[in-house]
Formats: structure tokens, C-alpha cells, sequence
């Protein structure tokens, strides 16, 4: 088994490391040329991994169609935003019988094309079985330090989430697999939209009951979303739905949580970004989510709130005012 990672971030790195560690061989590939040389001379990721050595045994490049050469499977590890942009001059990449595992978390702006959508359209000749994700509560910082984390991989193809499943699960990492792709991409992007919910409120002052209020009225919302694009119910109380929300909206790891407590504490949302060496992908997630509510037409409160503050520069207390004072109802 050949393995390509796409994408030197924290993440991708991790995965690296650990499909190396379980025996298997790997190359990382990683966008920014003098970014790939400093990986590769000095084994560390010191912009999103500092102190984790990248083993000598693992062949890092920054050309793209030579990384994907001959692989068995390909890990899509690139913010979704950049899939597009930085993946398309392998559009017409003959991938064979190669299996695409995703463990990017997002809809991309104006297409609401989830990650293995997008992946259909830009790579012509990828087969619909083939395509994957990997999804669940597993921060960068904690599986790279070996801390037992468990994740799931989904795809319409038992065969080949069996495949996923046992390369990369050992004895600090556990893969379970299901075939709601759908839900488990829908899961693993809108679970960001939370967090930043749940920042907003850690920022702003407000309490325990106020996040807990945000993460079980969250679920629902991306249960709703998840059951208008024909994802299964039950997906959303496993590891890609509550599991990951829970960790999201929490960790001090969390940076869609920590983008939403600075917003909290007053700070401006350009400044922020600015700011960051990494990715939040819930920001541009939020927008896609809007939208696409609105052409779903279907209720996201919570969403709705979180796109007012990021881009309309709503106050939090106002739009919590606003959450609050909306119709009473029953809990469903």
C-alpha cells in the first residue's frame, strides 16, 4: 500500500506520521515550495506540528503529480476552500482504482459542493465508490502525541472503508466506518459553525447553559440540514456528528472555537484571520450553510445568528437576544 497526503498542515502531518508509523509508505506533499524544503531538511512542522518529528522514512515533495504517482490511496488533507485551486492540474489524473480518503471539513462557497462533491468535479476520472472521509473528534495536537482517539470513516463502498479502517487504525487510534458519506461530511462541516457559536458565547461572557443550549440546538440544526441532503438520522449521535461537536465547541485545541471567543471579546474578524497561521474552516463554512439554507429553505437559527456576526457585525448580545426571543416551540 502506497499512501499520498495532500496537505502539510497540522492534520495532514499527523496522518503522515501515523500511516508511516503503522508501516505503510509515504509521501507528503505539501503546497508552498520553501515550505516543503524547510519539512524536508529539518523533519518538523514547526508552523502547525512544532516538536513532532516527521520521520526520515517519509518522502516529502512539493510536486503534485509526482506525490500522487502510483499511489493506492490518496488523502485529501487541503483546507476545503483550496481543494479546487491547489488540487485542479490533476483533473484529468488517471487514479485507477486509487481510493480518495477526505479529512478536510467543509462546503465550499458558491457551488455548497461538500468536499467528496467537489472532488467528483475536479477530478474527472475518480470513481464514486472510491470516495471517502475520515471524520470524528481527533485534534492534530492529541493524536500526534498518541492520545486514543476514535474516528470513522464513511463511503458507499463497504469494501473500501474496510481498507481505510485497517491501515490507519492502531493502538491509539480507532477507525469505525459507516455509508452515510452525506451525513458525515455534513457532520464534520457544520459542527465548525457551532464551535464558533460556542466561542461567540465563552467570549462574550455568557455561561455553561448557554453552551450547552448552543451545542444540543446546534446538533439539531445540523441534523436538519444533514436529513434535507439525504444523510441518515442516526449518523448525527455518532463520532462525525455529536462526537465531533462536542470536542469543537470545547477543546482549547479548537480554532473555529477560538475564532468565535475573540469575536466574543470584541475583536474584528479580518484582524483575526490576519492573525492565523491556520485554517478555521467554520468561517467560510458559515456563509456556504447560509446560503444554502436559504435555498434548501429550511430553518438554521443558530447558523443564521453566527453569519450576522462574522459578515453583518452584529453584536452577540443582540443576536443571543434575538435566539432567545424567537417563537416558542416544541423540542424537536
Amino acid at each position: 500500500m502506497k499512501i499520498a497526503v495532500l496537505g502539510a498542515g497540522g492534520w495532514g502531518t499527523t496522518l503522515a506520521i501515523l500511516l508511516n508509523q503503522n508501516g505503510l509508505d509515504v509521501t507528503l506533499w505539501e503546497f508552498n515550495p520553501e515550505y516543503a524544503k524547510t519539512l524536508k531538511e529539518y523533519r518538523e512542522n514547526f508552523y502547525y506540528l512544532p516538536k513532532i518529528k516527521i520521520p526520515n522514512t517519509i518522502a516529502i515533495t512539493n510536486k503534485l503529480e509526482a506525490a500522487v504517482h502510483g499511489k493506492n490511496l490518496i488523502v485529501i488533507a487541503t483546507p476545503t476552500q483550496f481543494i479546487r485551486s491547489s488540487l485542479s492540474e490533476l483533473s484529468n489524473f488517471d487514479f485507477k482504482d486509487s481510493i480518495l480518503v477526505s479529512v478536510s471539513k467543509g462546503i465550499e462557497n458558491k457551488t455548497h459542493f461538500l468536499v467528496s462533491d467537489i472532488l467528483s468535479d475536479v477530478f474527472k476520472k475518480v470513481k464514486k465508490k472510491n470516495l471517502l472521509c475520515l471524520s470524528g473528534p481527533s485534534h492534530a495536537e492529541e493524536v500526534s502525541k498518541k492520545i486514543p482517539t476514535a474516528v470513522v470513516c464513511a463511503g458507499e463502498d463497504n469494501s473500501k472503508t474496510k481498507i481505510v479502517q485497517k491501515i490507519f487504525s492502531n493502538d491509539y487510534f480507532r477507525v469505525y466506518r459507516n455509508d452515510d458519506l452525506v451525513g458525515t461530511e455534513v457532520g464534520g462541516a457544520l459542527k465548525n459553525v457551532i464551535a464558533i457559536a460556542a466561542g461567540i458565547s465563552d467570549g462574550a461572557g455568557f455561561g455553561d447553559n448557554t453552551k450547552a443550549a448552543i451545542m444540543t440546538r446546534g446538533i439539531n440544526e445540523i441534523m436538519r440540514l444533514g436529513l434535507k441532503m439525504k444523510a441518515r438520522k442516526e449518523t448525527f449521535f455518532g463520532l462525525s456528528g455529536i462526537g465531533d461537536l462536542i470536542v469543537t465547541c470545547a477543546s482549547v485545541h479548537s480554532r473555529n472555537r477560538s475564532v468565535g471567543e475573540q469575536i466574543g471579546k470584541g475583536k474584528k474578524l479580518p484582524v483575526i484571520l490576519k492573525e492565523m497561521k491556520m485554517v478555521a474552516e467554520g468561517v467560510a463554512t458559515t456563509k456556504s450553510a447560509f446560503e444554502l439554507s436559504k435555498d434548501l429553505n429550511i430553518e438554521l437559527p443558530i447558523t443564521h445568528q453566527v453569519y450576522n456576526i462574522l459578515f453583518k457585525d452584529k453584536d452577540p448580545h443582540k443576536a443571543t437576544e434575538l435566539l432567545m426571543k424567537r417563537n416558542l416551540k416544541e423540542e424537536n
